[in-house]
């Protein structure tokens, strides 16, 4: 997961309208009803981890980095016990290990002292660890706790503004947008359906728009059409 930068979001035409914004969700919920995390976990200590770990990293190098890390190491109290030398070399593929590591220790060292080695299921807490910030705590709270928060990342930025879903030149005004126009139903995994839209479908440097289920009522006013164009049969 990249961290945001904040930066001036475009503003061109109008916002989705309540109707279609609740057809948007409505075609995501069709195209995939049980999105989730494609960080692989078993617990929510397990999911903070990673989550922490995924800072400006893929998910998929993160995984990769977990799968052996968790086999020796899936507790606050055996992660403690590496401590940060010994950690180094299981996530030393991953971006900014050095820091990672020392935030990870500390992180377990809190958890064991206040919260008896568990994580937990309160924002303020848990922006009190070391490493964890507001992005990482709507993560934890949404996908381990089953709390209805979006947790803005840069995909989730990009499509809200496109769209015309939730536009906002900073991350927490998109956020605080997305939690007034997203119809109660779908806010429990909006978090997911707009980031895994975001990184396969609503893509930086060339969106596939052809391949979009709601390209009819997005505002993005560049949108790529040639393949759609040559499906159709036209010049």
């Amino acid at each position: 997961m990249s961290s945001v930068a904040k930066r001036a979001a475009p503003r061109r035409g109008p916002d989705l309208r309540p109707a279609e914004v609740r057809e948007l969700f409505a075609r995501l919920a069709e195209l995939n009803p049980h999105p989730t995390t494609e960080l692989v976990y078993k617990t929510p200590f397990e999911l903070l981890v990673a989550v922490m770990l995924s800072a400006q990293a893929t998910d998929v190098s993160v995984n990769k980095a977990t799968r052996r890390l968790f086999r020796v190491a899936r507790t606050p109290k055996t992660m403690l016990a590496l401590g940060e030398d010994g950690l180094k070399p299981y996530i030393s593929s991953i971006g900014l290990f050095n820091a990672k590591a020392r935030n990870v220790i500390a992180t377990c060292r809190l958890l064991i002292e206040r919260h008896g080695g568990q994580v937990p299921a309160d924002r303020e807490a848990l922006e009190a660890l070391p490493g964890v910030g507001r992005k990482t705590a709507n993560v934890i709270l949404n996908t381990a706790f089953g709390q209805p928060v979006i947790a803005v990342d840069t995909h989730i930025f990009r499509v809200s503004n496109r769209t015309g879903l939730a536009r906002g030149d900073t991350v927490r005004a998109v956020e605080d947008r997305l939690a007034k126009v997203v119809p109660p139903e779908y806010q429990q995994d909006a978090h997911h359906w707009l980031i895994l839209h975001g990184r396969y479908v609503c893509k930086a440097r060339v969106p596939v728009c052809p391949a979009c289920v709601i390209r009819d009522l997005c505002r993005h006013p560049h949108k790529t059409l040639a393949s759609a164009t040559k499906k159709n049969g036209e010049p």
